[in-house]
This record gives structure tokens, sequence and C-alpha cells, in this order.
């Protein structure tokens, strides 16, 4: 099936092999990092890096398509709403007032909400790679097992694992329901109006909302009848050890995540990287 959503890659890479505790871990810090500043360099540095990690994990452009097309409607629409509802906040933010053109009414292009907004751009995508490493390169089950094994219950690690198998689950069981409605004579094709198409839409959300209830009901007897939940702990039959390759990610994670602290008290003294001084 193509596009897949969220579906884990098995490929034999370094990323692959890392512990899914230590991918968590790493994506949290560099999330952190870039969320934290406002430095359109320090961001710029963190997006090259995701995105040679994101080759090194050899993460095909077709399994993620579908996600960036999503992606990138959702930053052009948040960058229309931050100029249309604060079109003053980088002037706001840097203190100085750079015209490049007059729109209409209060709408004026500057420079420093030209600036702001390409920082925010590019904040939101350089995390976008990072999540995308994440979801496609950790084992669902090994991620339950190494959340289990620094101390979260197996209960919620466990909740966690059904969960991110539960997006592939329901994106092929969309696609099966619409291919057997498509059969019945359901035209979802772009020939047809857009609203004819959205109605034919919810044709195909209805069983598909029926058919994720009798599938939770069918795992929650399941694990019912397997005892789940009887003892306080349990093992694992996907569980990795610590390994050099953890602990290196895990150091450079850290002190991408120290440096930007760094970068912003020390030389920015703040959390915005001010070029108009």
């Amino acid at each position: 099936m193509k596009n897949k959503l969220f579906s884990y890659n098995y490929v034999d890479t370094p990323v692959h092999r890392l512990s899914g505790l230590t991918k968590l871990v790493c994506f949290l810090f560099l999330t952190f990092a870039v969320m934290f500043s406002y430095d359109i360099r320090v961001i710029l540095l963190v997006m090259v890096f995701s995105l040679v990690i994101l080759k090194i994990s050899r993460i095909k452009f077709s399994q993620i398509r579908l996600m960036i097309i999503y992606v990138s409607i959702f930053l052009v629409t948040n960058a229309v709403i931050t100029f249309f509802f604060s079109p003053e906040e980088g002037v706001k933010i840097y203190g100085t007032r750079h015209v490049m053109v007059n729109l209409f009414s209060r709408y004026i292009l500057t420079q420093e909400q030209l600036f702001y907004q390409t920082t925010k751009l590019f904040k939101y995508a350089s995390v976008i790679p990072l999540g995308i490493i994440f979801l496609l390169t950790t084992n669902p089950s090994e991620f339950a097992s190494a959340l289990n094994g620094v101390g979260v219950h197996y209960k919620a690690a466990y909740a966690v694992a059904l969960t991110l198998r539960y997006f592939p689950d329901i994106q092929r069981e969309y696609h099966n329901i619409s291919l057997s409605q498509q059969a019945r004579g359901l035209d979802m094709s772009r020939k047809a109006r857009f609203s004819k198409r959205a109605k034919n839409a919810l044709l195909i959300i209805i069983p598909l909302v029926f058919s994720t209830l009798d599938r939770i009901e069918l795992i929650s007897d399941a694990m019912d009848l397997r005892g789940f939940g009887k003892y306080k702990t349990r093992t694992w039959y996907n569980k990795r050890k610590f390994t050099r390759e953890d602990i290196t990610a895990l150091i450079v994670s850290i002190m991408i995540f120290t440096g930007t602290i760094l970068v912003s008290v020390f030389i920015n003294h703040g959390r915005f990287y001010n070029p108009f001084l």
C-alpha cells in the first residue's frame, strides 16, 4: 500500500539499531532545543542534522510524501494566520521597524516580521524530520519494552505500543473500505465534484468507525483472555540493551541541547537572535 503513515520501516541502519528509549530521549532533547531557541542559525543547524539522520535512516520519500503535503499545508496556513492576526509581532520583538511593502490598512510587511515568520517556519519544519525518524524507525513493541525498563508501568507502555501500531492499521482499513465502496460504484476520483467526494468520504468514515470499535473490542477480549494486567511485572519479546551507539546518540543530543541554551544565554542574551541591532 502506498503512502503509509506512521508505519515502522524495517531496515538495518544505525538509527534502527538504537534503543526505542534512546530515540525518544534524543527526539525530546532536539525538539526542546528547537522550540526554546529563536536563533535561525541554531535552527538551521538542527534541521541539517535531522535531514542527515533522515538520509541515514533510508526512509523513502514515497513513505512520507503524504505527510509532507499535510505539514506543508499546515505551515502555509500558520504563516498566513500569524501575519493576519499579528502583522507587527516582529517589530515588537526586535524593537526596530524597516518597512518593505505597504499592503493595505494596517497590514504592512516589515523586515522584522518577515524574519520572525521565517524563523518560526524553520522552527516547525526542523521538527518534522525528527518526528518522522522517531515514528518510522521505532518498533512499537521494542519501544514499549524500553519504557518499561526505565520505570514506566507496563500497562502504560503497552498502551503506547498499541497507539503506534494503530495508525498504519487504521489507514489500511480505510484503504480497504474505500476500495470496496468504489467497487460498488462510489466515485472518489478527481472527476467527481469536491462536495460529492466529501459526501462519499463520509460513507467510508462511518464503517471505518464501526470496524475500529470492533477491533478495540477484539483486542480487549484477547488481552483479558491472556491475563493481561494480572501481575505487577511482565517480560518482553522485543527488548534491546543499551550499546555504545545509544550512548553516543544521547551525548550528541545533549550537546546540541546544551549548546542551544548556551547560545541563547551568553550570545543572544535571550531566546531571540536579533540581526537588526
